[in-house]
């Protein structure tokens, strides 16, 4: 299938039953969280990448936000990427990404949902090159907590959901440093370690893309004709 981005008028790929899909787009850091649960668990998929702008209109009749990721099998579809990427550690065998312990799982998942405040600055210093140092304040309580719990924010032995709901963001962070954002040892270092480790995971390195592609994506957007299919 080809990963050129689908558009408004194009014809429905079909879907053979008990096939899982996602649809997705190449540069989304939504989507990405959840292609890198699909990598790391190994879990059998195909890809469909749709253009954002351009919508087809039989995605829409699937997720009337039209929003990436959603993920579509047999009659069934989910979106949202944090409960896409909660549905397939839940169904999946494999690596399990989510502690059995309540109290442990609530802690990962408010790890997540508060990102939200970082993703928001991060995009306020992409744009204007404001909030950062709320930006830096913020991700100091993730450094923090790698303190306590080690290699990964799943433990020393493997990441877990609160891994890869956070990296996108982090593999955009080079981004920012014409901004000033420069994470230093003296100020963040268990994150640093933490990069650098998550960059060798098979799932990163399937799902990654380097700075300049990131940059060449994001000058596109900015000028009005995002181009969602740089480099195929």
């Amino acid at each position: 299938m080809s990963q050129k981005s689908y558009v408004a008028g194009s014809a429905y790929p079909p879907l053979e039953n008990g096939v899982l899909r996602i649809y997705s787009m190449r540069f989304c850091p939504y989507a990405q969280r959840t292609r890198l649960v699909l990598q790391h668990k190994n879990i059998p998929h195909e890809n469909v990448n749709v253009h954002l702008l351009k919508k087809p209109e039989w995605f829409l009749e699937r997720n009337p936000f039209g929003l990436v990721p959603t993920l579509e099998i047999n009659d069934k579809v989910i979106y949202e990427s944090n409960i896409c990427s909660q549905y397939l550690d839940d169904v999946y065998p494999g690596d399990k990404l989510t502690p059995s312990d309540p109290y442990q799982k609530a802690r990962d998942q408010m790890l997540i949902d508060t990102f939200g405040k970082v993703i928001g600055h991060y995009y306020k210093v992409a744009r204007h090159g404001e909030d950062l140092e709320d930006l830096k304040k913020s991700l100091k309580r993730y450094d923090e907590e790698l303190a306590k719990r080690g290699k990964y924010f799943g433990g020393n032995d493997k990441p877990c959901l609160v891994d890869f709901a956070l990296w996108p963001w982090f593999e955009r962070f080079p981004l920012l440093e014409e901004n000033g954002l420069k994470l230093t040892e003296a100020e963040f270092p268990n994150l640093l370690v933490w990069i650098k480790t998550m960059y060798q995971l098979p799932a990163v390195k399937a799902t990654m893309f380097d700075k300049e592609s990131h940059k060449r994506f994001v000058i596109s957007y900015r000028a009005g004709n995002p181009d969602y299919d740089f480099g195929l």
